[in-house]
């Protein structure tokens, strides 16, 4: 029932398929997934995030491919030019990654597993709103996902923050969709005066010198204080189960150490 060759060409529906068994189902996969850890040694790398080897792809005879986010349109449009089935999801919002595990689910016959997995993400979610309701000093945070341009966190990095006990400094901005309209400058950052900086610099490592050292950030809260801290891109900027089994555990840690 359903597709019997995917390729995954973003790490999330990889971890949901291992998540509801169904890896076998997985023919190709993205060089940069993390998680399951056995998935990189099982399964055949394909892609990056924006571009594919489409040689690679085809010859796989994926029946489905999945990918996520607009930015890899170009890539989407080139596989189905080849005659391939593909799907891109373009979910921001958490309540939207819950929405897109279902859908997974349903698509590989395993509806009621991905169900009973949801709920206890949502039971999960539901328990960390009401620790909140009892704090009343929450830490100001700011989020980085880039450097150059300096770019603040996508709409579920802002929500998972608020659920971790925190208050996003620039949750404003959470609902631009596109990275470019959540731009932001030293000054910006400055002016909020952040009492935690957290960095997850999509696909490479944080540069903490860079961090320390800029200029406009010297006075701030959270350089005197050295709250800095730096989260593994696939546990907080993958919009899937990862986020809610490390990333939001990871970030509540961080927030009830200060």
């Amino acid at each position: 029932m359903g597709p019997e060759r995917i390729i995954c060409l973003t790490e999330e529906p990889t971890e949901m398929l291992y998540l509801l068994g169904e890896e076998k189902r997985i023919v190709g996969i993205s060089v940069y997934t993390e998680r399951p850890a056995r998935a990189k040694e099982e399964k055949t790398k394909v892609s990056a995030f924006i571009s594919g080897n489409l040689k690679k792809i085809t010859t796989l005879e994926p029946d489905l491919v999945i990918g996520f986010s607009d930015i890899q349109s170009q890539l989407a449009k080139d596989l189905i030019e080849r005659g391939l089935n593909v799907i891109i999801f373009n979910q921001r919002s958490i309540t939207e990654i819950l929405a897109n595990m279902q859908i997974l689910g349903n698509l590989v016959g395993q509806a009621e597993k991905a169900k009973n997995l949801i709920l206890e993400w949502q039971n999960a979610i539901e328990s960390w709103k009401q620790e909140n309701e009892t704090k009343s000093n929450k830490p100001k945070v700011f989020f980085q996902e880039w450097d150059e341009p300096i770019i603040t966190g996508i709409q579920w990095v802002s929500e998972a923050i608020t659920l971790a006990g925190g208050e996003d400094c620039f949750s404003h901005l959470k609902d631009r969709k596109l990275a470019k309209d959540r731009i932001i400058t030293a000054e910006d950052v400055k002016d909020v005066n952040p009492d935690v900086y957290v960095g997850s610099w999509c696909g490479k490592a944080m540069d903490w010198d860079w961090v320390r050292n800029k200029p406009e950030w010297l006075s701030t809260n959270f350089i005197k204080s050295n709250k800095i801290f730096e989260l593994d891109p696939s546990i907080i900027l993958q919009p899937g189960p990862a986020l809610f089994l490390e990333g939001i555990p990871k970030l509540k840690e961080i927030f009830s150490s200060l």
